[in-house]
C-alpha cells in the first residue's frame, strides 16, 4: 500500500517531470530512529525511482534537481531524506 503522502508525491512528480516511468517508496519505518524520523514509521525518507524525457541530455545533478524543485513542498512540510534513482 502507498503512504499518502507517497501518492501525493508521485502526482506532483507525474504533473512536473512527465515521467515515462515512476515509483515512490516510503522507506521511513527502516529509518526508526534515524535523524529525521518522526516516530510514525512513514513520512520521512523516500526513495523515488523516475525516468523521464526533461532528463535527457542533462547532467545528473541537473536531473536531480528537477525532482527536488517538484517535490520542495514535501521537504519543506517535514520530508528528511530523498533517495533519487534516475532510470
Amino acid at each position: 500500500m502507498i503512504s499518502t503522502t507517497a501518492a501525493q508525491m508521485q502526482q506532483a512528480l507525474h504533473d512536473r517531470l512527465a515521467p515515462t516511468q515512476l515509483e515512490v517508496i516510503d522507506e521511513s519505518a527502516a529509518h526508526a530512529g534515524h535523524a529525521g524520523a518522526n516516530g510514525t514509521g512513514f513520512g520521512t525518507h523516500f526513495r523515488v525511482r523516475i525516468s523521464s524525457p526533461l532528463f535527457t541530455g542533462r547532467p545528473r545533478v541537473a536531473q536531480h534537481r528537477l525532482v527536488y524543485d517538484a517535490l520542495q513542498e514535501f521537504i519543506d512540510q517535514g520530508v528528511h531524506a530523498l533517495a533519487i534513482e534516475v532510470l
